[in-house]
């Protein structure tokens, strides 16, 4: 998610596979039997395997409705996690259909991968975490603390930038090769700050032995959009992509849950007969059935349930939804309309 590098190699990856080499993804995965979704190698809330391999989180969740929506079967899907620095290249070389692994949108990647974002699933920040019992209640009173970062990535380049323009003393930051190390350190008592993505912070909280012994201050500190992607140049794999996301922001906009999903059928609201193909057939235009949307909503359920059941205010985790709520709530989720 966060590694600013990407290598030449990964450039060149992305070259080869050109748009014609991937034109054809629906008819690949629907051959094949089943998705192969990128997913991290255990972030809970967002993609976690239990001990029988068994995948739950938000980021499952998008790749379950793809699967829902192409096959009737959320779970047609196979998972290969991902480190940072082979992500791209996994997507590019086609051992992945899609990645859904907690990655920034930004634009090189936008630009120069070869790789296609279809959307916002969360949209997270750079936050501090600190023990509670140190007295801190804002990062503004972290100058001089010893903060622990992971090294190479934007977060060391965004804490630095955060305290210099601040005016505070970072000389005692405490810099490590990856993330179990970070946390290790924290834990360890080495540091008095950790920092990275708000979202990171509340799931490696939520695995603390005494969770409620650590606290995340309000300061966010950059912008780190969090979406799925795919390869470039295959226009209707990108939006079945891009609209299993938006039926799921739709579905709750509209009131469509998996609960009541079945009922909905008989609305007279056009959207939502749209939605669930009712009225109008806007499945085949991206080579799938009439009801893709009934689909997702009926096996997966729609974005708040998701929300709700992986990350929010009720799970370990604990993250309010903030700007994750619906543009009709406050927040910035918003989806084009089907019609």
């Amino acid at each position: 998610m966060k590694k600013q590098f990407i290598t030449c190699a990964v450039a060149a990856a992305m070259a080869t596979t050109s748009s014609a080499a991937f034109a054809q993804t629906l008819d690949e995965v629907m051959e094949r039997g089943f998705l192969q979704c990128g997913v991290t190698e255990g972030v809970p809330g967002f993609s976690f395997p239990d001990d029988n391999n068994n995948w739950t989180g938000l980021e499952v969740d998008f790749c379950r409705g793809m699967a829902a929506a192409i096959f009737d079967d959320p779970e047609a899907v196979r998972y290969t996690p991902l480190t940072s620095q082979v992500r791209f290249e996994s997507l590019a070389n086609g051992n992945i259909d899609v990645l859904s692994r907690t990655t920034t949108w930004t634009m090189s990647r936008d630009t120069d991968l070869g790789i296609t974002f279809t959307g916002t699933m969360f949209y997270d920040g750079q936050g501090f975490m600190v023990r509670e019992d140190a007295g801190v209640t804002s990062a503004t009173e972290l100058s001089g603390a010893a903060v622990c970062i992971e090294s190479g990535t934007t977060t060391e380049l965004n804490a630095a930038d955060y305290f210099a323009t601040q005016g505070m003393d970072l000389s005692n930051a405490v810099v490590f090769v990856n993330q179990d190390e970070v946390v290790q350190a924290y834990l360890d008592g080495r540091c008095d700050v950790f920092t990275t993505d708000s979202s990171a912070l509340a799931a490696e909280r939520s695995g603390f032995p005494d969770p409620e012994a650590h606290i995340i201050l309000p300061e966010i500190i950059s912008k780190e959009p969090l979406g799925p992607s795919v390869r470039s140049g295959d226009t209707q794999w990108f939006n079945i992509a891009k609209w299993t996301l938006f039926a799921m922001l739709n579905a709750e906009e509209l009131g469509v849950t998996s609960e009541n999903v079945d009922d909905m059928l008989g609305s007279e609201n056009p959207a939502v007969r749209r939605l669930l193909g009712v009225e109008g057939d806007f499945g085949t235009p991206i080579g799938l059935s009439t009801d893709w949307g009934y689909r997702i909503i009926k096996h997966v359920g729609n974005y708040g349930e998701l929300y709700a059941k992986h990350v929010g205010p009720e799970t370990p985790i604990n993250i309010p939804r903030g700007v994750n709520s619906l543009w009709t709530d406050g927040g910035v989720m918003y989806a084009p309309p089907i019609r």
